[in-house]
Formats: C-alpha cells, sequence, structure tokens
C-alpha cells in the first residue's frame, strides 16, 4: 500500500470518526436541552399546577395507622386527616380550646357517689365514685367509601365472606369494584373502646384506659379468653385471624343509650379525660372495616387498618407504597367543615381569618414521599417541590434560620424566596433515658445498689451538656430542660429560680450553670466506677445506647456527640442505632440500655409528661409509655392524686414534689425543649403549627399558580453547558477537517505539495 493512500485513508477515517462523534454528540445535546427545557422536577409534568400538598416522610412510612395502635408522631400524617375523634382543638385559639369534631358538643361529666347519687361540679375527688359523659354525635356524618360497606341487591355485604381465590390479584382496596358507606353511630366509639382490650395488635393506651373506663380490665380478660377459642386450631404465627367481634361482648363503661348518644362511664374524677377525647384513640372504628380485613390473605398483601385505615375525616387513603409514598385524596363523603372565624390579637394581620366560614378541606390530595437522606429533602424544598417539608413536624424551619444566619448569599437567596420561618415555644421535649429494669444502669435489686446506679445516673446526667448541644447543633437548638414539663404546661416552673435541677445544675450570681464534670466524677466513684471502670473486676463500663434512627451522615454528628459526653466518665458507649420501627420491638422487649427519645404533648396538662414515668405504665412491663421501666411507689401515689386534681395551688404541690423525685432518681437526662419552626413555602397559606394540632391538613390552603411561578423562577434552565459542549465540538470538527486537507497536499515522503 501506497504512503499517500495510508495517511489519506487514516485522515479519512479520522474525519468520519469526528462526524459520528458530532452526530452522537448532537443526540446527547438534544436530549440534554430536551431534559433542561421540561426542568428538573421530581415530580409528573404538570403536577405543580394541581391543587396537591406535596411534603416528605422521614425514611419510612408509618407503622400503625389503626387508630388504636398508633401512638408515634410520624403516623399523625394520615390519621388525624383521616380519622376524627369526638373532639379537635381550636385550630387558632390559644391556649387551646377543645371543640367538637364528631361530637354534637364539648360536655361536662355528670359525677356520682358510690351509691349513684348525683354530686356537684365541684365535688371533691374522694367523693366522686364514677364520672358519667354523655356525648351527643353529630348526624350525617358518613364514612370515606370502602369495599368493607359494600352491599349487594339483597343487603348482604359483597366482600365479608370471600371464597378462597376470590381475592384474586388484589393488593390493597381500592382494587375492589364495589364501595359503600353509612352513617357515623354511637356504636362506632363503643366498638372502637373495647378494641383498646384485644391482644392481637399493639394497644399502648390500654395500660391507662382500664384504669378509668369502666369494666375495661375485666373485659381485657375476657377478649383474652375469646381470643384464644378462635385461634385455637391456628398456628401460633399465622397471619390470618378470625374475626373478632366485639359487638359481641358489652362494656359497661362504654355504651350507646341512643344512636347518637355516647355514654363513657370513667372510675373516679379524671379531669384530663377530657383531652383523651380528642386523641384518635377515641377515633371511631367500623365494625365492618374489622370483618372485611380479617379475612384469609388480607394481612399477607398488607390489607389492614395499619395501612388502609377508613375513618370520616376530611381525607382518605388512596395509595400506600410502604416506605416509599402514602397519598391521601378528599373524602368525597366528608360534610362541609366551616374554617374559624376567632383567633387570636395578630391572626386577621395574617390572613389566618381571611378563609372564614368556607368549607374545608380547601386541599384536593396530600401525597408524602419517603426521604432517607437529609440534603435532598432540603434540596427539594428550597427548590419548591415540597410545600410543607415534613408534614407533622413543628421545627423544621429551624435549620434555615441557622443557614440564614450563617450566611448573607443564603439570607439573599431565602429573603428573594419569600422564606419565612418564625420561631416560637411549643410543648415538646428530647431526653435521654435509662432503662430502669437493666441491672447496671437500672434500679438495683439491693438498697446499696439502688444507691450506686442512682449515683452513676446522676454522674451521666451532669455530664450530659445540653447546652452545649444546641449550641454545637443550633438546628436542633433549644431550652435545656431542668424536670419534664416544659413551659406552656400548667404547673412548669422552668426558667424560674423554684424549677433549677438541683442534681445537675446551681445558681451562680443569679446564673444557672451546670455543675461540673469534678462534680460528676466523684458521683462515679460512690458508684463504684472510677475512671470508668469496676471497683470490683477492673472492666471498664460498656453501655449501650439505642437510637431509634439508622445513622446518616446528617445523624452521625449528634450520635458522636452523645459518645463524647459518656466519655468525659470514661464510659464506653455502643451505640446500636436501627430504624424507628426496630427500635420499638427493642424497647418493648426490655432489650435496651440507655436510648434517645422525642415527646410530643398530646394534651395541655402536666399529667400528659408525668405519666411517661408512671410505673403501671411501664413499656416493656404494659406496653405503656414509660419507655424508661420506672418505678418508684412515692411516685406513682403522688401521680395518682394529680390525674384527679384540676389546675391550683394543690395540684401545683404535687407536681412540684413529684418533679424533686425524679430530679433525684435520674430517671432520665431531661434533655432540651427544641423551638418550633415549620418550614413552608410562601404560596401556602392558613398555618398556624403547634404540636398539639394535628389535623391542619383540613385548613391548609395552596395557591397552585403562585407555586408554578415560582418553580418557573427558580428552576430556570441553564443553556450555557449546551452551549459549551456544542463549541468543544466545533472546535474539534474544524481541527479534524484541517488535519484532513494538510494530509491530502502530503506526498508519498510527507512532503507537502504546493
Amino acid at each position: 500500500m501506497k504512503r499517500d493512500e495510508t495517511v489519506n485513508g487514516r485522515a479519512t477515517l479520522l474525519l468520519n470518526r469526528a462526524w459520528a462523534a458530532l452526530w452522537r454528540a448532537g443526540g446527547v445535546v438534544a436530549v440534554a436541552g430536551a431534559l433542561t427545557a421540561c426542568g428538573n422536577s421530581p415530580w409528573p409534568d404538570d403536577s405543580e399546577k394541581a391543587n396537591v400538598i406535596r411534603s416528605a416522610m422521614t425514611e419510612n412510612t408509618p407503622r400503625h395507622l389503626d387508630p388504636t395502635a398508633s401512638y408515634w408522631s410520624n403516623d399523625t400524617l394520615v390519621t388525624y386527616q383521616v380519622y376524627e375523634p369526638l373532639y379537635g382543638y381550636h385550630y387558632l385559639k390559644r391556649p387551646f380550646e377543645l371543640v367538637p369534631k364528631a361530637a354534637a358538643a364539648v360536655v361536662k361529666p355528670v359525677y356520682l357517689d358510690k351509691d349513684g347519687n348525683k354530686l356537684p361540679d365541684d365535688a371533691p375527688a374522694d367523693q366522686v365514685a364514677e364520672s358519667v359523659y354523655d356525648v351527643p354525635i353529630k348526624k350525617g356524618i358518613r364514612f370515606q367509601p370502602h369495599p368493607a360497606f359494600a352491599k349487594n341487591d339483597k343487603g348482604e355485604y359483597t366482600y365479608h365472606a370471600m371464597k378462597p381465590g376470590e381475592l384474586g390479584e388484589r393488593r390493597t382496596p381500592m382494587e375492589f369494584e364495589a364501595t359503600g358507606t353509612r352513617e357515623l353511630t354511637a356504636e362506632d366509639f363503643v366498638y372502637a373502646v373495647k378494641r383498646h382490650a384485644t391482644t392481637r395488635i399493639t394497644t399502648p393506651i390500654y395500660g391507662i384506659f382500664s384504669e378509668y373506663v369502666l369494666g375495661l380490665k375485666e373485659y381485657g380478660a375476657l377478649i383474652k379468653a375469646e381470643d384464644k377459642k378462635l385461634r385455637k386450631d391456628l398456628p401460633a404465627a399465622s397471619l390470618d385471624k378470625p374475626f373478632l367481634d366485639f359487638r359481641n361482648w358489652p362494656l359497661a363503661g362504654a355504651t350507646a343509650p341512643e344512636k347518637h348518644l355516647l355514654r363513657l362511664r370513667i372510675k373516679g374524677k379524671y379531669p384530663q379525660w377530657k383531652y383523651w377525647m380528642q386523641m384518635t384513640f377515641l377515633a371511631p372504628v367500623p365494625w365492618e372495616a374489622d370483618a372485611f380485613y380479617a379475612q384469609p390473605g388480607m394481612a399477607e398483601r398488607g390489607m389492614t387498618l395499619d395501612q388502609w385505615p377508613v375513618g370520616t375525616g376530611p381525607f382518605m387513603v388512596t395509595e400506600f407504597v410502604k416506605d416509599r409514598r402514602i397519598t391521601m385524596q378528599r373524602n368525597p363523603n366528608y360534610r362541609p367543615d366551616p374554617y374559624p372565624c376567632e383567633g387570636m390579637p395578630g391572626d386577621k394581620e395574617k390572613g389566618l381569618l381571611a378563609d372564614c366560614g368556607k368549607p374545608t378541606p380547601f386541599i384536593d390530595s396530600i401525597v408524602a414521599t419517603v426521604e432517607r437522606e437529609g440534603t435532598p429533602l432540603r434540596n427539594k424544598f428550597r427548590d419548591g417541590y415540597y410545600d410543607l417539608e415534613i408534614f407533622e413536624r413543628t421545627d423544621t424551619g429551624n435549620s434555615y434560620i441557622v443557614e440564614a444566619k450563617d450566611s448573607e448569599e443564603v439570607r439573599a437567596d431565602y429573603l428573594k424566596k419569600g422564606f419565612d420561618f418564625p420561631q416560637s415555644a411549643d410543648v415538646n421535649s428530647y431526653i435521654i433515658g435509662f432503662n430502669m429494669l437493666d441491672p447496671v444502669i437500672g434500679m438495683g435489686d439491693t438498697p446499696e445498689q439502688r444507691e450506686r446506679n442512682r449515683k452513676l445516673r446522676q454522674a451521666i446526667a451532669i455530664a450530659i451538656d445540653w447546652e452545649e448541644y444546641s449550641k454545637i447543633f443550633p438546628k436542633k437548638a433549644g431550652e435545656t430542660a431542668m424536670s419534664p414539663l416544659p413551659q406552656g404546661i400548667p404547673g412548669s416552673r422552668e426558667g424560674t429560680p423554684e424549677g433549677v435541677n438541683p442534681v445537675t445544675h446551681k445558681l451562680e450570681g443569679g446564673k444557672v450553670v451546670r455543675r461540673s464534670i469534678e462534680e460528676a466524677r466523684q458521683l462515679m466513684v460512690a458508684a463504684g466506677y472510677p475512671n470508668g471502670r469496676d471497683v470490683k473486676t477492673g472492666r471498664p463500663l460498656v453501655i449501650n445506647y439505642d437510637f431509634y434512627a439508622v445513622p446518616t451522615p446528617e445523624r452521625k454528628p449528634e450520635i458522636d456527640w452523645v459518645v463524647r459526653q459518656f466519655a468525659k466518665l470514661d464510659i464506653q458507649l455502643d451505640v446500636r442505632a436501627t430504624d424507628n420501627n426496630q427500635f420499638q420491638d427493642k424497647v418493648r422487649k426490655g432489650k435496651h440500655q440507655v436510648f434517645w427519645l422525642g415527646w410530643n404533648a398530646d394534651y395541655p396538662d402536666a399529667e400528659n409528661f408525668m405519666f411517661l414515668l408512671y410505673g403501671p405504665n411501664s413499656k416493656s412491663v404494659s406496653d405503656g409509655e414509660n419507655t424508661a421501666n420506672y418505678q418508684n411507689p412515692e411516685y406513682d401515689e403522688l401521680f395518682a392524686q394529680l390525674k384527679s386534681l384540676d389546675d391550683g395551688p394543690e395540684k401545683q404541690a404535687v407536681i412540684d414534689k413529684m418533679v424533686k423525685i425524679l430530679q433525684r432518681d435520674a430517671p432520665w437526662s431531661f434533655g432540651f425543649y427544641p423551638y418550633a419552626s415549620v418550614a413552608i413555602q410562601q404560596w401556602m397559606s392558613n398555618s398556624k403549627p403547634a404540636i398539639l394540632i394535628r389535623d391542619h391538613g383540613r385548613y391548609l390552603r395552596l395557591d397552585a399558580d403562585a407555586r408554578t411561578a415560582r418553580l418557573g423562577e427558580w428552576n430556570k434552565p441553564l443553556w450555557w453547558p449546551l452551549a459549551l459542549i456544542a463549541l468543544v465540538l466545533l472546535v474539534g470538527l474544524w481541527a479534524a477537517r484541517r488535519t484532513l486537507r494538510k494530509r491530502e497536499r502530503m506526498n508519498a515522503r510527507g512532503e507537502v505539495l504546493a
């Protein structure tokens, strides 16, 4: 082969390759251009124009949507939008005011003595044998459409007696052809109260309710026996369980004298009972739902009340993709429920009364998507793709406040986008607790061991520097707690000299300061662990730390901070972080030592915080909410008094005694009360966040046109990268063409011809 032919062939090949590269790159440019033109939205096209709120769930979908079992903050995204308890809180008024929801009125109890005689409203607690609540139920309320209510032409339930194979490929209730509904009656509330006695699901409030609802404790024993009969021929691990029909067994404490009249009989005087009636534990449960979901094959496919609730509220679950997404749509059977016309000073100026009297809900749908990492979650909110960062959280705005303070550029961007995250106090707390059943850090078996373990807990409580935590993690900052009671709860002495915890803090020159680490080390010596080693064996003290979330990069610094607090006392901390569901299983079995936990008030009363350390409410013993499994007879006796007292000097004295006991025994390191601030977009209106207000979905309004416009402004396509790619390709093509021409003019000896 001649040299010039070889050279020309190679040059042609080079040019062909250049053209091919340009052709392929042109396709890339075209595709990139199309994608850029469409924007970078993670949601379907044009979804921003729909009347739909998009929010996030952290890490996984809620575990319990069954109102009898649900007692975790994450669940309230769904439960308080789908279910309607008897009462609720006025959306705008502060202090919180009870208002009727499914009930026609908020009623006062009738007090009876031991002979059944009526007592005056101010009767002392020791004279009251029974409190009777006659609650009228609103007429005309209807349940959401659901196959559990579907009937055929003969009036028989269509799907209550399905034969093997009839379930087919269905995996959700939304796949059934027929649906039905019916009117809410008082019997649905009676059924809901009875369900707390079941042994089939988690019932976190049964222990408390059985102390008050007349006959519920005995009813629990009866149901346990009846359930055993029903399941006698079934394997213990069987997911299919015959329908446990609570209508078959009466309960003295919950009856329906009339179709729309609920009678609840409560032992003694218990002023806090009215607050329980605003929680989903007393939301109505139709027996038809239990019967429908009890059929063979349902549980295996996730068709249970834990994933597919059945309620009368403004929304209904229409999509549940485990650990990915939940969609709720407007309940077509929901009655017109007017937006409030009264509020607090300043509410009108903020626009919170603009929708006075208009029927709610204003939103057609709520979509919540699981986000496992904090950075992409916050980026989507900043870009406008989440309207409300996390639906049920009231502290998400804090991180943006800190970011704006740390950077003028960020602050300018947030101001331009109209971000406004006002901070306020709320009634919740975070703590580090100790499992009092644990032999090392718990109560102890002997008086000597109890005292040593108490000193160990006190030393740790001093070492955990919550003031430092708020400085290091300002996005999650709050006020250092001295007791279980945050400000805003009647009886709290937080922020006063009387409220200072003498175990962990002291007053110096009028200022509250944390006790020194030297004092904590002295307590370690008294506890039998000088320099973090067992004085008897010489072995280092190793303690397990259970955290209710996986150790993502965002959380690892906080977990490491806790490890460092214990290291101040030479205690080795073994971190056992899990997801929330695994954590809940662990603490129910008592397989924990030290744990992190948060608590949001269920109602504005000291009892709702002090019951978290009430002995009979122990998590690992009775599946209550006392995760520390703390038991102290003196404290429990005072708690029994607290429950029957109205706010006033007598109740304050009891609270003060209880707090002193807890400060001394240190079952918790009391932690901090976080600042509240919600991350919500400017196109959302009617937002007035509060931990006690969980049903805010019905009140929120969305301006979809404003959202569409802002998304277009905030996420404009960047065209310069495409222009740069095109320029690079053109330069490459020019270079290849120039090389080809040069080679064409060369002879066999490589000389360039004229």
